[in-house]
C-alpha cells in the first residue's frame, strides 16, 4: 500500500529489531512500522519540511525547514525530547548528519560558512569558505574524516576535518580551475577531487594533503562527468562525456584501460537483454461490469520480459543538442559491484541501456535495452545484483543468472491505467550501506537482506516498499 510522503524522500531504518519508515506530509513527521505500516510516532514541525535524514544508529531523526532557516531534530527512544536549530539571518540551504548520529552540519546560504551543532556538548564550531559544488563534502567510510572543498581569494581548497573533535588536520590548495567534486576512497587513503566539466583533469590526494597523481585524459573538449571507486579501492572508474570510461589502477593512477559504448553491440561474446511489452490476455467469462478493481487493473496494465537479442544490435541513440548546457551526452551513471566483479555503466547518448562490464575480464558482459529511458540502478550491497528504475510501475533486477522484470502493484488510478501512471524514478535497497546505519539492528537487516526488500521512490509524493 503506498502512504504519502514529501518530495523529501522517506528514509528507511532499523531501530533494534523494528524496521521503521520515515515520511512527512506538510509540517508532519510521520513513522511507521515498515512492515504493517502502523503510525508509531507523529511530530508536528514549525513548517513545512523540506528535508528529513535518519541519523546513523537510527536514534534521532532531522527534519530541515529551507523557508524558515530552521532543523528540528527529534527522538526515538524520547519522543518528548526534540532540539531546535535555528540559523537565524544566515539562511539554510543543506542539513546534514555527520557519521557519529550526534552532530548535525548546516551549510548557510550563499555557502558563507558551515556550522556544526553537538547533541551532547550543545557547543558550536564553524567551517567557513564552503564551495558551492555538487559533491563539497566527503567523509571517509568509518566516519574517521570528512574532506570540504572550499573555495577563497579566487582559488580552490580542500581541508580534512578530524570528526571526533572538528579540529583542522590538513589544508591544502587544489590545481583546479574551479574545482567541482570531491569522493574518499571506500578505504579512506586517497582522495579524488576533479575539475569543472570545461576541463577533464582529476587529482590524487592522500590523507596528509599530498598529491599523489594528477591525470589527464584530454584537452579542449568537455571533460569529467561521473566517477565511482571500486569497494576494494583498487580502481576508480572515471566517466567523460566523450562517451568512455577510463580505469585507473592505485598502484601507478595510470590508465589500464578504456571501455567504449558505441551505438551497436557487434560482439558475440555480450549478451544484450532487450525488454519486450505484452498485454495480458483475459478470458471473457471473467468480464463483468462494472469491473473489480483486480480486473481493472489487469485490463489496463502490461507485462514485461526480456528476450535475448542477437547481434549485431543497433541501440536507440539520441544527439545532444550542443547549443545548451550540460548536454544529454556521455556517462552520466556508474557503480561497481559489492564484489568487484562488476561495472554497471549509463550512456545519456543511448538512455535506454545499461552495459554492464567483467572487470576481471576487463570486458563488456551483457547489455540491457529497456523499452523506457533508464532513471537510475542500483547494486545490491550484498550480491551481484543489479535493479534498474526507468519511470514506470516496474522494477528490472539482474543477476548473472538473468533479468527479470517485477511489476509493483498499485491501486487507485495508477492501478486502473489512468493518465496518473505510476513512475518510480529511484530505488535504495534498504540494506545498503547497513554497516553505519545502525548499531543493533545488524539481525532485522539481515533478515531483509535474505528476504530481498528495497524501497523506491515514486515521481510525486509517494513511497513504495517491494519483495522480490
Amino acid at each position: 500500500t503506498p502512504w504519502l510522503s514529501s518530495p523529501a524522500l522517506g528514509r528507511q531504518r532499523s531501530v533494534g529489531f523494528a524496521l521503521l519508515q520515515a515520511s512527512c506530509v506538510q509540517y508532519r513527521l510521520v513513522v511507521r512500522d515498515a512492515r504493517t505500516l502502523q503510525i508509531l510516532q507523529l511530530y508536528t514541525c514549525l513548517d513545512q519540511i523540506q528535508y528529513i535524514e535518519w541519523s546513523s544508529d537510527s536514534l534521532f531523526i532531522l527534519c530541515a525547514m529551507y523557508k524558515r532557516g530552521v532543523v528540528q531534530v527529534w527522538s526515538l527512544e524520547q519522543p518528548d525530547w526534540h532540539c531546535k536549530i535555528d540559523e537565524g539571518s544566515a539562511g539554510l540551504v543543506a542539513s546534514c548528519w555527520s557519521p557519529d548520529g550526534r552532530h548535525i552540519l548546516n551549510t548557510t546560504e550563499f555557502h558563507l560558512r558551515i556550522t556544526v551543532w553537538s547533541l551532547c556538548t550543545k557547543s558550536v564550531s564553524y567551517i567557513k569558505y564552503p564551495k558551492a559544488c555538487q559533491q563539497g563534502i566527503a567523509f571517509t567510510k568509518d566516519g574517521r574524516y570528512m574532506a570540504v572543498a572550499e573555495r577563497r581569494d579566487c582559488k580552490d581548497f580542500v581541508s580534512i576535518f578530524v570528526c571526533s573533535d572538528w579540529q583542522l588536520l590538513r589544508h591544502f590548495d587544489t590545481e583546479t580551475q574551479d574545482l567541482f567534486g570531491i569522493e574518499w576512497a571506500p578505504n579512506g587513503c586517497v582522495l579524488a577531487a576533479w575539475d569543472t566539466c570545461l576541463e577533464y583533469k582529476i587529482l590524487l590526494y592522500s590523507l596528509d594533503g599530498r598529491l599523489l597523481s594528477t591525470y589527464r585524459a584530454y584537452e579542449w573538449s568537455l571533460g569529467i562527468k561521473a566517477i565511482a571507486w571500486s569497494p576494494s579501492s583498487q580502481f576508480l572508474a572515471i566517466g567523460s562525456y566523450d562517451e568512455k570510461v577510463r580505469i585507473l589502477n592505485h598502484v601507478t593512477w595510470k590508465k589500464i584501460t578504456e571501455f567504449e559504448h558505441p551505438a551497436t553491440v557487434a560482439s558475440s561474446k555480450t549478451i544484450v537483454y532487450k525488454e519486450v511489452e505484452k498485454s495480458p490476455s483475459v478470458e471473457t467469462e471473467r468480464l463483468s461490469f462494472p469491473p473489480t478493481r483486480a480486473l481493472a487493473s489487469s485490463l489496463f496494465s502490461t507485462q514485461s520480459k526480456y528476450d535475448v537479442s542477437q547481434v549485431p544490435v543497433s541501440l536507440q541513440h539520441i544527439k545532444p543538442v550542443a547549443d545548451r548546457a550540460n548536454p544529454k551526452m556521455g556517462i552520466g551513471m556508474l557503480a561497481f559491484s559489492p564484489d568487484n566483479c562488476f561495472l554497471a555503466t549509463k550512456n545519456d547518448n543511448i538512455p535506454n541501456a545499461v552495459w554492464i562490464w567483467d572487470v576481471q575480464k576487463l570486458k563488456l558482459f551483457v547489455v540491457l535495452e529497456q523499452l523506457c529511458a533508464v532513471q537510475s540502478f542500483q547494486w545490491d550491497p550484498r550480491q551481484p545484483r543489479l535493479a534498474v528504475c526507468t519511470g514506470n510501475s516496474k522494477v528490472y533486477l539482474w543477476s548473472p543468472a538473468g533479468c527479470v522484470s517485477v511489476q509493483v502493484p498499485m491501486e487507485g488510478k495508477a492501478a486502473a491505467g489512468t493518465s496518473q501512471a505510476s513512475c518510480f524514478q529511484n530505488i535504495f535497497p534498504l540494506v545498503n550501506q547497513s554497516e553505519h546505519y545502525h548499531v543493533n539492528g545488524s539481525d532485522a537487516f539481515l533478515e531483509l537482506c535474505e528476504n530481498g526488500y528495497f524501497c523506491l521512490q515514486k515521481r510525486g509524493v509517494h513511497n513504495e516498499m517491494q519483495k522480490t
